[in-house]
């Protein structure tokens, strides 16, 4: 990882970048982009003015886009094992679940919700790092859906990245409706609807 003009972190500074980060992240989720400051950002992770501009020489913003970053990593880290071996019906019933339960459990502190309805509306580039999460995210659902077309569990008609749509917008709206009510209802019934119409159309 580099740090100032390029040049290569250190252990130490990978380490110290990592914490401001992940500390920076837990302050948006609680404060939110506007009301959150670098002040604070220093006081949760301990960190003087000058240690905070060493790593992020830009201020606010690029701190703001690595926070962007981590928090769309933790999307898809959270997703696995189970993304990643969509390949039956039962691998399919566990990540649905474990989706749903990741989500009820963080509930109005889901890195989706601070990536996409503060930082990626509000962070000069991190838009676009929403839209390579979901592109992502998208894509490997998709494969999911060919898995099981290659299995013979559905037919070849199947459009996978049709479907991969519509279950990737199952999920966003349900967090949407998550953060905004408290209740995780709307994600249960999308998300469990979702692939119950993927079922419906099994060959098996």
């Amino acid at each position: 990882m580099s740090g100032v003009a390029g040049t290569v972190l250190t252990a130490k500074g990978r380490a110290t970048r990592a914490r401001i980060v992940e500390g920076a992240a837990e302050v948006l989720r609680e404060t939110g982009v506007d009301l959150a400051t670098l002040d604070d950002v220093m006081a949760r992770t301990h960190t003087s003015k000058s240690q905070l501009f060493h790593y992020f020489p830009a201020g606010k913003d690029e701190l703001l886009l690595a926070v962007a970053g981590y928090e769309a990593d933790r999307v898809m880290e959270h997703q696995e094992p189970y993304l990643g071996c969509l390949d039956t019906w039962e691998a399919w019933e566990r990540w649905r679940d474990a989706t749903v339960q990741r989500y009820e459990e963080q509930g109005d502190r889901c890195p989706l919700g601070t990536l996409s309805l503060y930082l990626g509306r509000s962070t000069p580039g991190a838009r676009a790092v929403v839209v390579t999460l979901l592109r992502q995210w998208q894509a490997a659902l998709a494969v999911g859906v060919r898995a099981l077309q290659e299995a013979g569990r559905l037919p070849a008609s199947v459009d996978a990245d049709e479907r991969a749509a519509a279950l990737l917008a199952a999920i966003q709206g349900g967090v949407g409706i998550l953060l905004a009510t408290g209740d995780a209802y709307h994600l249960r019934v999308a998300l469990f609807q979702g692939v119950a119409d993927l079922r419906r159309l099994a060959t098996d």
